[in-house]
């Protein structure tokens, strides 16, 4: 998912003031014995978005982290990463030697959480759902292979594909396969407003304050049959505007674990002298940070310049300014622990190197210093953001053959702006919808894609992506694979940048911390319990 899209919309006849938490550390209590997590992801009123929790719209890391506590998927990812294992499914499997016709048979007993049983016309119902209303902002497009869902009886389904595609068991492990009811959710319309029920492992309870999300309130639902042992019985996501806040509600003791997104300044703070009762857990991350081009906008139109970029910029200095022991340099789309990933731009283009950078546009006719406007968002992806585009800015223009000046706006105008093609350069992110490299390339590559870019190369869309899929044995996709990331890093129609790292913070007396997000981001509330208070 950029992954994807946090400034979300309701119709303001369904906000509500039922406010009794606040977003900073001096609003309210939480929840009776709610476990309390603390995010700086912004759940807020927009035309654009009148369904934030929606499944056939949601598609940003931050909603699916609501969602998940939810929905109920036939598959999830287990503890520890791997493979998905059955979730409201007690099996799947594909029935042929091709990967095109996949089967899941559901668990007995299982409800929604006001008791109506759940049944295969209601994961049909589902996933139909998301591909006939094909939200422009939505996950429809990860169900790209999906042909036909089928029915057999109340328990089982069957996915019949267009084409092979090994990764299938990954994506139903996605809340865009999140099942609802047909009774709540309309087949052909988004269900407005910050509203969501499933079969998940909990319920939850929205409350507003001035078209924006401040807390969700989580109850474990009495009817949930299903892969996840939660240990707790209530749990609370409450909103704060800035890190700052949302550290010192923490070392308050007013909420209880943070992770989304603590700054670069409070991680070496919190490793090198961490406040009282507070402990700092460090986990595999798998974001990834880039520039991405409107490849047909004048300035970047030609491959020469876009390349001239990806030669100059120097990532190790760029982490080093901005982001420290939180980032690493990425020469990939594919981030390095991934199955596949090969260093493509850093074999072709080296690192800040300013001759090679000089000769391409040279060779290529193009007048220096090339003038060019690098846009991104203040308010989406941390504290961050503003300082690492102006030391962007700063290398390129030392090299002379870039005229660089940096603009940044508000999400909710830098994403429609960006999907219209309005900025010829931006900066955005990617947090993986499941942990396999066909998710940090098909999404940009594919027909339809995330970005919304004009840039196509057939060879990627209509043989390399189509073969990648067929290997279930993903070592096989290598070949494939590495093509596709030497392709990308000739074209450029991104530039990879850095790779992050996770850090979650929580009080002491409060378990399951290693276990509360995995390596593809995903917050699973239910591994927080209670030991002895700190």
């Amino acid at each position: 998912m950029n992954r994807k899209t946090l400034v979300l919309t309701a119709a303001a006849g369904l906000l509500t003031p039922t406010l009794t938490a606040c977003g900073g550390a001096s609003g309210g209590g939480a929840a009776s014995g709610a476990i309390v997590v603390g995010t700086t992801d912004r759940f807020e009123a927009a035309d654009y978005a009148t369904a934030p929790f929606d499944p056939a719209h949601a598609y940003d890391a931050g909603t699916w982290n609501v969602l998940r506590q939810t929905l109920q998927t036939l598959m999830h990812t287990p503890r520890g990463g791997g493979r998905p294992v059955p979730e409201a499914a007690s099996e799947c499997r594909f029935t042929d030697t091709v990967n095109e016709s996949y089967r899941c048979t559901l668990r007995p007993g299982l409800k929604f959480a006001d008791g109506a049983p759940l049944t295969a016309k209601d994961v049909k119902f589902s996933i139909d759902r998301v591909l006939a209303i094909k939200d422009e902002n939505g996950p429809s497009a990860l169900l790209s292979t999906l042909d036909t869902v089928e029915t057999k009886g109340t328990d089982t389904v069957v996915f019949h594909l267009k084409t092979p595609d090994a990764t299938f068991p990954y994506k139903l492990s996605t809340p865009a396969t999140g099942i609802v009811s047909e009774k709540n959710y309309a087949a052909g319309k988004l269900r407005e407003g910050f509203v969501l029920d499933g079969s998940g492992p909990y319920t939850m309870k929205a409350e507003t304050k001035d078209n924006r999300l401040v807390r969700a309130v989580f109850t474990k639902n009495p009817h949930y049959r299903g892969d996840l042992k939660p240990q707790n019985d209530r749990a609370e996501l409450r909103t704060f505007t800035d890190s700052a806040t949302m550290g010192k509600a923490l070392t308050d003791g007013k909420i209880h674990v943070v992770s989304r997104t603590l700054s670069p300044t409070q991680i070496t703070e919190f490793t090198t002298k961490p406040p009282k009762g507070v402990n700092l857990v460090p986990m595999p991350g798998l974001e990834i940070r880039y520039l991405a081009f409107n490849t047909e906008a004048p300035v970047v139109k030609e491959k020469a310049v876009r390349q001239a970029l990806a030669a100059a910029v120097d990532r190790n200095a760029l982490i080093s300014k901005t982001y420290g022991r939180t980032a690493q340099p990425l020469y990939s789309l594919v981030p390095t622990s991934v199955t596949g990933h090969v260093n493509s731009f850093y074999n072709k283009y080296g690192e800040a190197n300013t001759p090679k950078a000089a000769t391409l546009l040279k060779d290529a006719g193009i007048k220096t210093p090339v003038k060019l406007t690098l846009n991104y968002t203040t308010d989406h992806y941390g504290d961050g953001t503003a300082a690492e585009f102006e030391a962007l800015k700063t290398q390129l223009n030392s090299t002379q053959l870039f005229d660089v000046t940096v603009q940044g706006s508000e999400w909710a105008d830098f994403r429609p702006a960006q999907k219209k093609g309005d900025y010829a350069a931006y900066g955005l992110g990617w947090f993986p919808d499941y942990p396999d490299a066909d998710n940090f390339l098909a999404p940009f590559l594919e027909q339809d894609n995330f970005l919304g870019t004009p840039y196509a190369n057939n060879t990627v869309r209509t043989k390399l992506i189509p073969d990648s899929r067929r290997a279930a044995d993903r070592n096989d996709a290598v070949p494939a694979l590495t093509e596709m990331q030497d392709i990308v890093a000739d074209d450029v129609p991104v530039l990879p940048l850095w790779q992050g790292k996770q850090y979650v913070a929580a009080r002491d007396g409060i378990t399951g911390v290693e276990w509360a997000v995995n390596a593809i981001s995903d917050l699973q509330l239910w591994e927080l319990g209670r030991g002895v208070s700190g």
